[in-house]
C-alpha cells in the first residue's frame, strides 16, 4: 500500500472509500502485468474490463443511463489510483474526459443509444480524433471536411495521434463542415463533431478507414487516422453544425483535471519506491536515504507534488459546483505534470543503475509520465493561457 497521505479535509469519506477500492482491483494487476504490456506493446484489456464491469469507468454517467452520476473529483481519483499503484491509465482515461461533450450536448437519442452501452463495458468509447499533423495544437486550423451528402455526411482527412481507435467502438471526430473564414473572430466556426460508430464503419466500410499504428516511447496505442469518404449518418452530429469547437473546449478543463490527477498518482508511485529503496539499500555502512544529496530531491518531490494534488481538488471541486475553473484547471496540468517528471527524475536519480532495469520498472513510469508536460496540451500553452487570461497581458499565439 502506498505510504504517501492524501490531503486531510479534501475527499469526503465516500471518496475515500471509492480510493480504496479502486486500489483493491489495481492490487490485481502488479507490476509484471504492465510491464509485459509494455514490451509488448499490448492493449490491457484484462484491466479495461475489469475497471469496467466494476463501474469505475463509468462514474461520470448519470444514474439514469446505468452509471454513477459521481463528478470529475471522483473520476480524478480512479485514474490517480491507477498510476498510484503502477498502472497507466491511458488505456481507459479517454473515456472520462471524452464523456462531457455527450453528456452536456449530445441528443437525447444519442444518449439513449450510447451511454447505457458505455457504462455496462459493452461499448466502448476510448477515441478522440482531433489532432492533425499540419495544425498541431492550432486546432481550428484542421483539413478534415465533413460533407453533407442527403441523410448522411462524408467525412475525409488525416489524423494523427488518435489513440485506442483499434479498441474502441466509438470515436468522436472533429472535422470541418464549412471553410475556414478570413476573419480571427470567426476561427473557430464551420467546426463540427461527430460521434461515429466504428461498428458500423468497419461493417459497411472498411476502406474508407485506415489506421496505421504509430510506435511510441511508452505503451499508448496511438495512431495515425485516414478517412476516405468516410460515411456517417447525419445523427452522428453532436449538437449543432459548425459548433464542434466550442463542445470540444467545453471538455479541456475535465481533460486537464484528470490529466492532472494522473501526473500525481505517478509523483506518488515515483515518491513511494524511491524512499522504500532508500531506507533499504545499505552502502558505506548505512542506508542511502541518510544522505541529504538522497534524500533532499526526494523531500523537494514530494512537496511538489503535495502543492499540484491540493491544485487538482480545487479545480475539480470548481468544475463539479459548475464554477469556471479555467486558470485552476491549467495550473493543476501545469503542477501536476512538472511535479511528477521532478519526482521521476529523484526515484531515477536514487535508484542509480537499478533504475534503467525494466524490472524495477522505474523507467517505465520514467517514460510514461514524461507525456504530460507535452499533452494533452504542451506547457508552454498553459503559461500562454496565463499569461494572457490570468494576468492580462497580450495574446502570444
Amino acid at each position: 500500500m502506498p505510504s504517501t497521505p492524501t490531503p486531510v479535509g479534501v475527499t469526503t469519506e465516500a471518496q475515500e472509500e471509492l480510493r480504496g477500492q479502486v486500489r483493491e482491483l489495481c492490487a490485481r494487476f502488479p507490476d509484471e502485468y504492465w510491464r509485459e504490456r509494455d514490451r509488448n506493446r499490448e492493449y490491457p484489456d484484462a484491466f479495461v474490463d475489469a475497471l469496467t464491469e466494476s463501474g469505475y469507468l463509468a462514474v461520470l454517467i448519470p444514474t439514469e443511463y446505468g452509471g454513477s452520476g459521481l463528478g470529475i473529483t471522483e473520476g480524478s481519483i480512479v485514474l490517480e489510483e491507477i498510476n498510484r499503484s503502477g498502472g497507466h491509465s491511458a488505456g481507459c482515461h479517454a473515456q472520462m474526459y471524452t464523456m462531457g461533450a455527450l453528456l452536456k450536448h449530445g441528443s437525447e437519442q444519442q444518449k439513449k443509444t450510447y451511454l447505457p452501452g458505455i457504462a455496462d463495458g459493452s461499448i466502448r468509447l476510448q477515441a478522440f480524433s482531433i489532432t492533425e499533423p499540419e495544425a498541431g495544437s492550432n486546432t481550428t486550423d484542421i483539413r478534415t471536411t465533413a460533407i453533407r451528402d442527403g441523410d448522411d455526411y462524408v467525412i475525409s482527412g488525416h489524423k494523427n495521434w488518435t489513440s485506442r481507435i483499434e479498441q474502441s467502438d466509438l470515436a468522436l471526430v472533429l472535422a470541418r463542415t464549412s471553410p475556414r473564414g478570413e476573419d480571427p473572430k470567426e476561427r473557430t466556426q464551420g467546426i463540427s463533431l461527430f460521434l461515429v460508430d466504428l461498428r458500423d464503419v468497419r461493417r459497411d466500410e472498411p476502406d474508407t478507414l485506415k489506421v496505421e499504428p504509430v510506435r511510441t516511447m511508452f505503451n499508448y496505442a496511438t495512431n495515425e487516422v485516414r478517412y476516405n469518404e468516410m460515411r456517417v449518418p447525419a445523427s452522428a452530429l453532436i449538437g449543432e453544425e459548425g459548433q464542434g469547437f466550442r463542445y470540444v473546449l467545453d471538455g479541456w478543463n475535465a481533460e486537464r483535471i484528470l490529466l492532472a490527477a494522473e501526473a500525481v498518482g505517478d509523483g506518488y508511485w515515483f515518491i513511494d519506491r524511491a524512499t522504500k529503496y532508500a531506507n533499504e539499500r545499505q552502502v558505506f555502512g548505512r542506508p542511502i536515504g541518510a544522505n541529504q544529496g538522497v534524500q533532499f530531491p526526494l523531500a523537494r518531490a514530494y512537496a511538489q507534488i503535495g502543492a499540484a494534488d491540493l491544485m487538482r481538488y480545487r479545480a475539480a471541486a470548481l468544475f463539479d459546483a459548475g464554477e469556471k475553473c479555467g486558470e485552476q484547471a491549467n495550473l493543476a496540468k501545469f503542477l501536476a505534470s512538472e511535479a511528477s517528471w521532478q519526482a521521476g527524475n529523484a526515484c531515477l536519480d536514487t535508484h542509480g543503475g537499478y533504475g534503467f532495469v525494466d524490472t524495477w520498472d522505474v523507467e517505465r513510469k520514467f517514460r510514461e509520465t514524461r507525456l504530460y508536460q507535452v499533452a494533452p496540451v504542451n506547457n508552454n500553452l498553459v503559461l500562454a493561457y496565463v499569461g494572457q487570461h490570468v494576468l492580462g497581458m497580450p495574446r502570444s499565439y
